[in-house]
């Protein structure tokens, strides 16, 4: 997988620049994690910023490759806690991308590299006495608490503004289990995957 990203880089970047454009994106995130028994999820708001090279290939057709600092997770919660997770990444998109009009839609693979993650709210914190779990509100470092690697499908659509500048929207699904704690007691379900919806906002430098 990584020789293949590797080729597929390579192959865009050896583009001539006159068919490529360099980007510059940023905008929201609405995330959460899902696939946990015991705890319900819902959405938190967080963001992401990024640079992008979108290389013309055929009449509508390009590939883009990109390189985002995208921040992922959101809150779970059970009978006993109620936290937040926030998990920064540094993330590569490798997106095909078909434009008619003002009208294009971009699709393909993700590859996700865990920088540090964080936990806040009513989490376990230890046991008590009598060996049952304790419970009390924290906020601590969960960096490993979760896989380095994240792999997901990305799925969006978009609308090329005046000036260079471009409007999408996207979802980013998880697809690996990204669940690395080492909790002895209570939940303890391995399944946890990332989900994510992006608003954001680019704007492209270059000649088409």
């Amino acid at each position: 997988m990584k020789k293949a990203l590797i080729i597929i880089l390579l192959s865009v970047f050896s583009a001539p620049l006159a068919q490529a454009q360099f980007g510059v994106k940023g905008g929201l995130n609405v995330a959460e994690l899902t696939g946990r028994e015991g705890e319900s999820a819902s959405y938190k708001a967080f963001y992401h910023v990024g640079v992008f090279y979108q290389a013309n290939l055929l009449g509508p057709l390009a590939i883009q490759p990109e390189v985002q600092y995208s921040v992922a997770g959101g809150n779970l919660k059970s009978a006993f806690t109620n936290y937040d997770s926030e998990l920064h990444y540094l993330t590569v998109p490798v997106l095909a991308k078909v434009t008619l009009g003002p009208v294009f839609v971009e699709a393909g693979p993700q590859f996700g590299v865990l920088l540090s993650a964080n936990q806040s709210g009513k989490l376990q914190v230890g046991l008590a006495p009598d060996g049952t779990p304790a419970y009390g509100n924290e906020s601590r470092p969960a960096t490993g608490s979760f896989k380095r690697n994240d792999f997901s499908l990305v799925g969006g659509a978009g609308l090329k503004l005046a000036g260079n500048f471009s409007l999408g929207a996207r979802l980013v699904a998880g697809l690996n289990d990204i669940n690395d704690a080492k909790n002895l007691s209570g939940i303890n379900d391995p399944r946890l995957q990332n989900r994510v919806f992006q608003v954001y906002a680019a704007l492209q430098f270059g000649k088409k």
